[in-house]
């Protein structure tokens, strides 16, 4: 298992465990409306459970971070979304988990480049990954399907580890 420690947060390889409360944080109206909405959240979860880490603030679960990684040797990169419970956003709590999350990346795993994609709604995320030291990349175009059943536009942002803000 994995632990990594953060300034504010502590990442934690998942377990079968962290389903449930993970699904709960999942299926929150503020959470759904980024991640879409799920007709069965602990299989949601489950799905994504090998590269997720759990986010725990003062011994709480409050949300996570789920990682992947391009294996092809010319494109080899990593990236990397969360979701967080609503009750702690806008505490630092996300740059500091993505933060986190970056460094171990960059310094253990040997990534030299990092990539997010949030909703280009989705401000209060994009200005928490900028903290970190993502550079805004270019707009994806009718990227995602809102709950709305229209498609939205998301940002590509990624991240060079000389980029990493300490």
């Amino acid at each position: 298992m994995t632990t990594l420690t953060g300034a504010l947060v502590i990442l934690r390889s998942a377990t079968d465990a962290d389903i449930a409360p993970l699904s709960v944080i999942r299926s929150a109206p503020e959470v759904t409306r980024w991640w879409g909405d799920e007709d069965d959240y602990p299989a949601a979860v489950a799905e994504d459970l090998e590269r997720t880490f759990v986010i725990e603030f003062e011994g709480h679960t409050v949300g996570a971070v789920q990682t992947y990684e391009e294996e092809d040797p010319m494109y080899r990169h990593a990236g990397m979304d969360i979701y967080l419970e609503p009750t702690v956003h806008g505490k630092g709590i996300g740059t500091d988990a993505v933060r986190t999350m970056a460094r171990h990346l960059v310094r253990t795993e040997g990534h030299h480049r990092l990539v997010i994609d949030p909703a280009a709604a989705n401000a209060a995320a994009i200005r928490a990954y900028e903290k970190v030291g993502f550079k805004r990349v270019g707009v994806l175009r009718r990227y995602e399907r809102g709950p709305d059943g229209t498609f939205h536009d998301g940002v590509l942002l990624d991240l060079l580890a000389e980029d990493l803000d300490d």
